[in-house]
């Protein structure tokens, strides 16, 4: 395997700069298959450039070098392939090959060494032992070898073991994937993982004569800097790859992202990814999983850590999640919740699931009509960590009777020092909605009302809840998913 070169002006520059540089600029469209159909730093599906941002604004990564894609090597191919020393004798097998993964801010992990069988025995061999390594066969600088016991040292992944045929999350494209090969190459002096196989072609070479599988056949092949990795964590078999520090992809990803990932990964890899988010992200991660998959989700973790990512959704959701479990089994999650919370939520599950409080949100942002816009906004400003359910303000009388309903767009665009009774009409009051209103009559409301939402109140014209239009399409559409519509304060 030729290494690439490294162009003089930037020789001596940390490792951690490859992909700036070590790119081959011309990048024919006919090669396009090699990174999924996408041209370097082109758009993924959910619009925000993933690839054009994750490491510096770097566009370029090192799949796309018609060089580096010309001497890849197939890990399939160089298990069981002869070690030899300086001299061309074989001195052992190729058992796997060891690379510095955890803690790594190189988004391509340098080989550290080589498992090698010597006879009976399985060895160690430092990186630097290693004069190059080709497709079917490792080369090493001399014939003297220190043959060590392997012991895993902090950060290092077996290859094979450890990474091949494990679950994988591409952060370009959203989608959980299993690794058929994993290439590497040279890149200056060092040799480096840089793509992962995830094709049908590449599975059927593995199954065929042994002859051919040294072979690379990239039909499809991910850049490994859009991978993120997860497995069980523990001595004798540690995860793949912890999520990279301090700026992980899939922490960019939004929370509808997100949930399409927990949904495609194993157990290990949700406990790991959940773990890794902070808990009020991590709650509106889990407020965008279909249901079915929720109920798995909250059923897999430890009824603390599912109490407490529930208590930490909009109630409307939270009740969701609840009423797919057993009496029993929300019984225990409501008993590990703060007092408050569990005493709302138990009141919301009291309401049957087909009526208008079955569905409502009780967040709700409330204000007087002598109160002006500008300490409306200001109030609405603390209410931030539930935007996507706010998007209007009860206007309530003394005895807290709704009077109005204005929208956050009208508080957006008038002027500050406008009181609220400025904007609401006291002859045409806002359409409301009784609790036990069946769902078909609150979206025949919302329809005839052009509201994105609409008020429940009690019998005394006091506001219980608002309905917003995607619960209430949630509600009526079972089966399509969740449905969710951007707010104008998001």
């Amino acid at each position: 395997m030729l290494p690439v070169p490294i162009p003089s002006n930037v020789a001596g520059r940390p490792g951690v700069d490859h992909p700036a540089w070590l790119v081959d600029q011309e990048v024919a469209v006919s090669d396009r298959h090699f990174f999924n159909g996408r041209l370097p730093g082109s758009r993924s599906r959910n619009g925000d450039g993933v690839a054009s941002h994750l490491f510096g604004g770097v566009s370029q990564r090192l799949m796309t070098s018609r060089q580096v894609r010309q001497n890849i090597v197939s890990l399939v191919g160089l298990i069981g392939a002869p070690v030899l020393n300086q001299s061309g004798e074989e001195v052992g097998r190729l058992v796997d090959m060891v690379a510095q993964v955890h803690g790594n801010t190189d988004p391509y992990p340098a080989l550290t060494g080589i498992v090698v069988r010597v006879g009976r025995r399985r060895a160690f061999l430092d990186a630097s032992a290693i004069d190059r390594v080709e497709r079917r066969s490792v080369i090493l600088r001399t014939a003297r070898l220190d043959l060590r016991e392997f012991h895993r040292r902090e950060g290092e992944v077996l290859l094979h073991r450890d990474i091949l045929d494990h679950q994988l999350v591409d952060t370009d494209e959203v989608q959980v994937i299993r690794a058929a090969d994993l290439y590497l190459a040279q890149i200056g002096d060092q040799v480096q993982l840089v793509g992962v196989d995830v094709s049908l072609q590449t599975l059927l070479r593995r199954l065929g004569p042994k002859r051919f599988r040294w072979h690379p056949t990239p039909d499809r092949v991910i850049d490994w800097a859009a991978i993120e990795s997860f497995g069980a964590d523990s001595p004798e078999a540690p995860a793949a790859m912890k999520l990279r520090e301090p700026n992980s992809a899939l922490r960019r990803l939004r929370p509808a992202e997100l949930a399409d990932v927990l949904e495609e990964l194993g157990r290990p890899g949700r406990r790991e990814l959940l773990a890794s988010l902070d808990h009020d992200f991590a709650a509106d991660v889990l407020e965008e999983m279909e249901p079915d998959e929720l109920t798995a989700l909250l059923r897999e973790m430890e009824p603390v850590q599912a109490a407490e990512l529930v208590a930490r959704m909009e109630p409307d959701e939270a009740v969701d999640a609840l009423r797919e479990l057993p009496g029993a089994e929300q019984a225990q999650l409501l008993a590990h919740m703060p007092a408050a919370t569990e005493r709302e939520l138990a009141r919301l599950l009291g309401y049957p699931e087909d009526e208008a409080a079955g569905v409502m949100t009780t967040v709700l942002c409330t204000a007087h009509p002598g109160e002006t816009v500008s300490e409306v906004r200001k109030r609405l400003r603390k209410l931030a960590k539930h935007q996507t359910d706010v998007d209007s303000v009860a206007v309530v009388d003394d005895k807290d009777r709704v009077m109005g309903d204005v929208s956050a767009f009208d508080l957006l665009v008038n002027d500050g020092d406008k009181p609220l009774s400025d904007l609401i009409d006291l002859d045409n009051p806002p359409v409301t909605l009784r609790p036990d209103a069946d769902l078909d009559t609150v979206a025949n409301e919302m329809v005839e009302s052009r509201r994105s939402s609409l008020l429940v109140v009690d019998e005394k014209g006091r506001p219980l809840g608002r309905i917003l239009s995607d619960d209430i399409l949630d509600a009526l559409v079972p089966g399509h998913g969740r449905l969710h519509f951007p707010r104008l304060l998001r």
